[in-house]
């Protein structure tokens, strides 16, 4: 007995559609961003060691008067064990080293939210927060523990050791004189040539971290856009829900009909003249000098629309002009709103001034009664 499969069942389950800038919108409202850590981590470590080379004169002098005044106070050396000089001196070491720290700190922080504002923009949402069960259910933590994220992470960890490794090795064994004759310096000029010497060997670590953050970025880029594919299915789903049943959306335009239908009626009464095709067709003009050069469609119509139109104008005594060939031209080519096209102005024209002839000529008739 053969079991035959459909392979076409499962070919709406694979994610092989871009997202969607709603699925972009959602996942981002979860904190589903794209964001690199490794970039992150590396642009701060480089504005603080950029700011504690910028501070550096600071940090030795203050360091220097530091030593000074703890010791400047104790006569001799039974003194610093004296309860009252260990918590003066305490005191003193917890605020120097916050005033050491404090401005890296503050450099570290805001390079922080300047590389996140980079990588994400502004967002703030809870929804990260949440507790979820598959967080705390074992099998998917082995899941993870083994995932292709975690392989990555494992590969950066040993990538970062070698390099570092190396690194340190290279600039040890190069500047080894330089660092066994730190000790023929005074304080000052040790503080000053061990900082420089460190620095040196931070801005390698930094250009190191840098290469991996690079392939890192371009890697968390992948999978973020890899985690927001969608199937055919959601794409439908989705269709569905942004655009609407299809029955709902052609009673709302059946409703949008209706009520232009009603609007374009009651600017019947306004019109000059009703041209007609006669049975089929009808075209309300008006033409008003204050408004536009010239004159425009106020309705137009055929068949039932037509004869309501006719209807309409009769009632207000508008003046109904059978011209076949400029009505139905006018039907094709004009929408109501639309000012009349120039290569009708002068057959317009002459129905107008017909009408207005008319008019005049009933006028007349009617001072002569009167």
């Amino acid at each position: 007995m053969k079991l035959i499969l459909d392979l076409q069942l499962f070919a709406d389950a694979e994610k092989t559609e871009k997202p969607t800038p709603k699925r972009r919108r959602e996942a981002r409202e979860e904190g589903q961003v794209l964001q690199s850590k490794e970039v992150t981590t590396t642009f701060i470590l480089l504005v603080s060691i950029l700011g504690i080379r910028l501070l550096g004169k600071y940090f030795i002098n203050y360091l220097l008067k530091f030593i000074r005044d703890v010791y400047k106070g104790i006569e001799n050396v039974d003194q610093l064990f004296n309860e009252n000089n260990l918590m003066i001196n305490f005191i003193k070491i917890l605020s120097s080293f916050f005033v050491l720290v404090g401005p890296i700190i503050f450099i570290s922080f805001i390079a922080g939210l300047i590389i996140n504002y980079l990588q994400v923009g502004f967002l703030f949402t809870s929804k990260p927060l949440k507790l979820k069960l598959n967080r705390i259910n074992p099998v998917e933590g082995f899941k993870r523990l083994f995932s292709k994220r975690a392989l990555v992470e494992l590969a950066k960890a040993i990538l970062k050791i070698a390099l570092i490794g190396y690194i340190a090795y290279s600039y040890l064994n190069k500047n080894l004189l330089k660092i066994i004759n730190l000790q023929k310096f005074n304080t000052t000029s040790f503080l000053g040539n061990f900082s420089s010497l460190l620095f040196g060997f931070s801005i390698r670590i930094v250009g190191a971290l840098a290469i991996i953050s690079v392939i890192d970025y371009f890697f968390q880029w992948r999978e973020h856009e890899k985690s927001l594919m969608m199937t055919k299915q959601e794409i439908k789903e989705e269709f569905k829900q942004t655009e609407g049943d299809p029955l709902i959306k052609s009673k709302i335009r059946e409703r949008q009909r209706q009520i232009a239908m009603s609007r374009m009626m009651q600017d019947v009464p306004k019109a000059d003249v009703i041209i007609t095709n006669p049975t089929h067709i009808a075209i309300a003009i008006k033409y008003d000098s204050s408004l536009y050069d010239a004159p425009y469609v106020l309705a137009k119509g055929a068949n039932v629309v037509a004869e309501n139109i006719k209807k309409v104008g009769k009632e207000h005594s508008i003046p109904l002009i059978e011209n076949r060939p400029l009505a139905r031209a006018l039907y094709d080519t004009v929408e109501v709103g639309d000012l009349i096209p120039e290569e009708f102005y002068e057959a317009v024209a002459e129905v107008l001034a017909y009408v207005y002839s008319l008019k005049d000529e009933f006028r007349r008739i009617d001072d002569e009664i009167w």
